[in-house]
C-alpha cells in the first residue's frame, strides 16, 4: 500500500487524469462510459439525499443524516463490491445502499420511526444502519472471521467516520480481524468533523496511522475522487479475498451539510473553510474530465437529470405511502422466545396507552 501521508489522486478537481504507479491500474478496465455511469450515480444520491432532508425539514422524517459532499466516497467503495460480499455501513451510507440494489422506498422506515431498520441484511449483503458508533466495525470483523471459518472467497467492508476511530469498537475490531487475517476493509470516512470538533482534535497524527499501528495495510485516498476510491477499494478488496487479511482506507473528503438534520454546522465552522471544499466537488470534477473526453452532451445532463428527479418522486412517494406500525408491535421481535422482563414492560405499555384512551 501507499505512503502512509500520501494522498492517491487520480482525477484533480480541473478534471485532469493523474497516473499512479500503484493503484491506476485497478481501473484499467474503467471507460468513459463507465466513468459517465459514476458520474450519474453520484447525480442521482445527491439528489435523493436532498429530497430526504427536504422530507425530514417537512416533518415527514425524524431524523436524516445527509451524505452532501461524500458521494465519491461511498459511490466509489461500494461499487468496487462483488454480488457477495457483505457491507456494514453507519447512518450516512444511504449511497452504498442506492448501489447495493436497496429499494428507495425501503431507506426510509429507519428514519420515519416505522421499523428498527429498513430492509433485509441477506436480500443485499448489507446490514442496515447502525447508529451506535462504531459497533458496525464489530459486527464487520466477527463476519469476516466466519468467512475465513467458511473457506468463503468474499469479502467484507465496513464504513465509519474520523470520530469513530475514538472508540474502543473501533479499536477491538481492528485488532480482531489484524490479528486473525479477517478478510475486511475498514473505510473511514474522513469528512473533518465529529458532529462539532474537529479531526485535528481528535487525533494528533494522520487518521490513516491507526490502522498501521494494527499492522494492517493502509492507504489515504482522495474521498472526493470516485475513481481513485474505486481502485484503493479493488485494490483491499482483492487483498482480503487472496487471504491478505484486513486494509485500512482512510478517504479525506467533507461533510458539506450538517451532520444530522439536528445540527447547525454554522456555529463550529467557517464559510470559508466550505468555500474550499465546494471548490473540490466530487461531481464537477468528473463532469469536467467527461466533457474534456467529449464524452457527456448537453442531452446526457438533461437524461441524467431526468433519472435523478424521477428517483426522488419515488424517494418521497415511497416515504409518505409507509404506515405507522401498531404501538404494542415494538416488542414482538426484542427476543426470540417469550420473555419475562419484556412481558411485564409490555403490560406497562398497554397500561400506559390505556390512560391516553380515557
Amino acid at each position: 500500500m501507499s505512503d502512509l501521508d500520501e494522498i492517491v489522486q487520480l482525477v484533480t478537481i480541473a478534471g485532469e487524469r493523474h497516473i499512479h504507479p500503484d493503484f491506476s491500474t485497478y481501473v484499467d478496465d474503467v471507460d468513459m462510459a463507465d466513468i459517465r455511469k459514476l458520474y450519474e450515480d453520484m447525480v442521482v444520491v445527491r439528489r435523493l439525499d436532498a429530497e430526504a432532508t427536504a422530507l425530514q425539514r417537512q416533518g415527514q422524517l425524524g431524523l436524516w443524516a445527509p451524505l452532501l459532499g461524500q458521494e465519491a466516497a461511498q459511490i466509489g467503495s461500494a461499487r468496487a463490491l462483488e454480488a457477495d460480499d457483505f457491507a456494514f455501513p453507519s447512518y450516512r451510507e444511504h449511497a452504498v445502499a442506492y448501489c447495493r440494489g436497496v429499494q428507495l422506498k425501503e431507506l426510509m422506515p429507519f428514519w420515519r420511526g416505522t421499523s428498527l431498520s429498513g430492509w433485509d441484511p441477506n436480500k443485499y449483503n448489507m446490514a442496515t444502519p447502525a447508529i451506535i458508533i462504531g459497533a458496525q466495525t464489530l459486527h464487520a470483523a466477527g463476519y469476516g472471521m466466519g468467512v475465513n471459518f467458511d473457506g468463503a472467497n468474499s469479502a467484507v467492508i465496513t464504513y465509519f467516520g474520523d470520530g469513530a476511530t475514538s472508540q474502543g469498537d473501533v479499536a477491538e475490531a481492528m485488532g480482531f480481524a489484524a490479528s486473525f487475517a479477517a478478510p475486511v476493509v475498514f473505510f473511514c470516512q474522513n469528512n473533518q468533523w465529529a458532529i462539532s470538533e474537529p479531526v485535528t482534535l481528535q487525533t494528533k497524527a494522520q487518521i490513516s496511522h491507526r490502522g498501521h499501528g494494527y499492522g494492517m495495510p493502509t492507504v489515504r485516498v482522495d474521498g472526493n475522487d470516485v475513481l481513485a476510491v474505486l481502485a484503493v477499494t479493488r485494490a483491499a478488496l482483492e487483498l482480503a479475498r487472496e487471504g491478505g487479511g484486513p486494509t485500512f482506507i482512510e478517504a479525506v473528503t467533507y461533510r458539506r451539510g450538517p451532520h444530522t438534520t439536528s445540527d447547525d454546522p454554522t456555529r463550529y465552522r467557517t464559510a470559508e473553510d466550505e468555500a474550499e471544499w465546494i471548490r473540490r466537488d466530487p461531481i464537477e470534477r468528473i463532469r469536467l474530465l467527461l466533457e474534456s473526453a467529449g464524452a457527456l452532451s448537453e442531452g446526457d445532463v438533461k437524461a441524467i437529470g431526468d433519472h435523478a428527479d424521477a428517483a426522488a418522486a419515488e424517494l418521497r412517494r415511497g416515504c409518505l405511502e409507509l404506515e405507522d406500525p401498531p404501538a404494542m408491535s415494538i416488542f414482538d421481535d426484542a427476543y426470540a422466545e417469550p420473555h419475562s422482563l419484556i412481558d411485564a414492560e409490555r403490560r406497562e405499555y398497554a397500561a400506559y396507552l390505556d390512560t391516553l384512551d380515557a
